[in-house]
C-alpha cells in the first residue's frame, strides 16, 4: 500500500530484460531450503482452469460496470459511483484497458479487444491540455501511465490509432520537466508512483518503443538529479520520497528500492558508471537494514522512524517489490551475489506465513499491497528459474484470492480494505493496483505459467 501518490498520510480514499541463463542459475542455486519446503508443502493439483475462470469472472463484472459515452468507455474506481472515474494507472480505468488487452491475447476473443479499444478511445479523448501539478507526469498517477496504456492498446490492435495522443502525452511529459540541480524533475517526489523514478522508467521505455531520443535524454537528466538527492554514508545511500514527508520508506513504491531500480535501469541503458554506483549504494543500504527471518530470509521495515517493527510483504513496501532492484542489479553488474539476494527476500515472504494475515498483510488482495502482488512475484521467479516450488507458492496465495471473491451477476468482484489503517472501510474496486483488473491480470499470468502462455502486458517498472 503506498501511502499516497503525493506522499501524504494515509487516507480512506483511493491513491494514486531478463538474462535468463546466468541469473536463473544463480537464483535456483540460492533458493533457501525452508522456502522450498514451505512451497512444496502445498501440493498443487494438475493445471486446471480455475485461475482462467476467475479472470473471466472479473472481466464480466468489469464489463457490467462500464460507463458509455460518445467518446468511449470508462469505469468508475468504485462502482456504481460514476463520480469515482479516474484516469491514473494506479486506481483508474487504464488498468481495466490493460487487463482486457491481456484477456484478448489469452482468449483470441475480439470482444475483449473491442472493449479495451473503447476504453483507450476515452483515455485519448480526455487527455489534459498539459501536465500540471504534482501528479501530472507520474507513472501511476498521471500522463506516463496513460501513455503506456495507449501504447499497449495500439500494439494489440496492430495499428497507430492512438499515435497522436501518445506523442502528445510524451511531449507534455518532456516539456514539463523542470531544471533542478544537475538535472530535471517534475515535482519534489523521487518515487515510482508519482515521482522522477517512475516517470523516468516510462521515458526509458518510450525512447526505445517510439525511437524518441528526447525521452532518453530527459530520463538521463532525471537520473542525474536523483543521484544529487541521495543521502550518502560511506558506501551506502538512501532516498527520501519527498523533502516534505518526514518518513524514510525504503522499499519499492516510495523509497530507495524504487529509485535505485530506476538508476540501475539507466545504467543498463547508458553504461554510465555513476548510475551503477548509486544503485549499488542503494542496494547495500537496503541489505544493511534488512531483518533476518526463518530460513535465512530477509525483509525490510515499512518506514523510519515509527514503522521499524512493521513489515509489509507485497509490491509497495515488501520483498515482492524490493526484490526487483536486486534482480536488476544482478543483470547490470553480472555479480550473482545481487541475484542471490532475491530468493532470500522471497523466503522473507514465505516465512511470514502468507497468505495468513498480519499487520503488514491485512484484508487486501491487491497488486499493490496484498495477495496478487505476492503471487505475481512468485510466478515471475518461476519464470526465471523454472523452480516448481515458486509456482506452487504462487498457487497457494492465488487460491486464497479465489476464496475471497464475491459473486455479482455472472461475474466476480473482490471486497477489500485498501488501507491498513482503515480496516472497516471495505470497497470493491476496478483498477490495476487495488481492484479487479489487477486480480484478473494476476490470474491470467498464473494460468499462463501453468499452460505455457507468456504474459504480454509488462509494466514499465517490472524487470521480469
Amino acid at each position: 500500500m503506498h501511502e499516497h501518490k503525493s506522499v501524504e498520510p494515509e487516507s480512506t480514499h483511493s491513491r494514486r530484460d531478463v538474462l535468463r541463463m546466468g541469473l536463473g542459475a544463480a537464483l535456483l542455486a540460492a533458493v533457501p531450503g525452508p522456502a522450498r519446503r514451505a512451497a512444496h508443502a502445498y501440493s498443487p493439483a494438475e493445471p486446471d482452469l480455475r485461475y482462467f475462470d476467475a479472470a473471466m469472472a472479473a472481466a464480466r463484472w468489469l464489463r457490467a460496470t462500464a460507463i458509455e459515452s460518445p467518446t468511449g468507455t470508462s469505469w468508475p474506481a468504485v462502482p456504481p459511483d460514476a463520480k469515482t472515474v479516474q484516469h491514473d494507472l494506479y486506481t483508474g480505468f487504464p488498468g481495466v484497458v490493460l487487463f482486457f488487452v491481456e484477456l484478448h491475447r489469452a482468449t483470441g476473443d475480439r470482444a475483449w479487444l473491442d472493449l479495451a479499444t473503447r476504453g483507450a478511445d476515452q483515455l485519448a479523448a480526455s487527455l489534459p491540455e498539459s501536465q500540471s501539478g504534482d501528479k501530472g507526469a507520474g507513472l501511476y498517477s498521471g500522463l506516463a501511465g496513460i501513455a503506456y496504456t495507449l501504447e499497449e492498446a495500439d500494439r494489440a490492435r496492430g495499428e497507430s490509432r492512438y499515435r497522436a495522443a501518445i506523442q502528445k502525452a510524451l511531449g507534455d511529459i518532456v516539456a514539463a520537466a523542470r531544471d533542478a540541480g544537475a538535472g530535471v524533475e517534475w515535482n519534489d517526489s523521487t518515487d515510482i508512483i508519482s515521482g522522477s523514478a517512475g516517470t523516468g522508467l516510462h521515458l526509458l521505455r518510450a525512447s526505445a518503443t517510439l525511437k524518441n531520443s528526447a525521452a532518453r535524454d530527459v530520463a538521463v537528466r532525471a537520473g542525474r538529479r536523483l543521484v544529487e538527492r541521495e543521502f550518502r554514508s560511506g558506501d551506502t545511500s538512501f532516498w527520501m520520497a519527498s523533502p516534505s514527508f518526514p518518513r524514510n520508506m525504503p522499499n519499492f513504491s516510495h523509497g530507495t528500492a524504487g529509485v535505485a531500480y530506476f538508476l540501475a535501469s539507466l545504467a543498463s541503458e547508458t553504461r554510465d558508471r555513476s548510475f551503477v554506483d548509486a544503485a549499488i549504494r542503494g542496494g547495500r543500504y537496503l541489505q544493511s537494514i534488512a531483518t533476518p527471518t526463518d530460513g535465512d530470509g530477509r525483509r525490510i521495515f515499512h518506514n523510519d522512524p515509527d514503522g521499524r517493527d512493521l513489515f509489509y510483504l507485497s509490491w509497495c513496501h515488501g520483498p515482492a517489490g524490493t526484490a526487483r532492484l536486486f534482480h536488476r542489479l544482478g543483470n547490470v553488474t553480472g555479480d550473482r551475489s545481487w541475484s542471490a539476494y532475491v530468493p532470500r527476500l522471497a523466503q522473507g515472504i514465505v516465512g511470514s506465513g502468507v497468505p495468513q494475515r498480519s499487520p503488514g498483510f491485512w484484508n487486501n488482495i491487491s497488486q499493490c499491497c496484498g495477495n496478487c502482488g505476492v503471487s505475481d512475484f512468485f510466478v515471475s521467479l518461476h519464470g526465471v528459474t523454472g523452480d516448481a516450488s515458486y509456482l506452487a507458492f504462487a498457487r497457494r496465495v492465488a487460491d486464497d484470492t479465489l476464496e475471497r471473491a464475491t459473486a455479482e451477476g455472472d461475474g466476480s468482484k473482490w471486497i477489500q480494505a485498501e488501507n491498513r489503517v482503515s480496516p472497516n472501510v471495505v470497497l470493491a474496486q476496478t483498477g490495476l493496483m487495488q481492484g479487479a483488473a489487477g486480480v484478473g491480470l494476476s490470474m491470467l499470468r498464473l494460468d499462463g505459467a501453468l499452460r505455457g502462455r507468456k504474459a504480454t502486458i509488462v509494466l514499465p517498472d517490472s524487470p521480469f
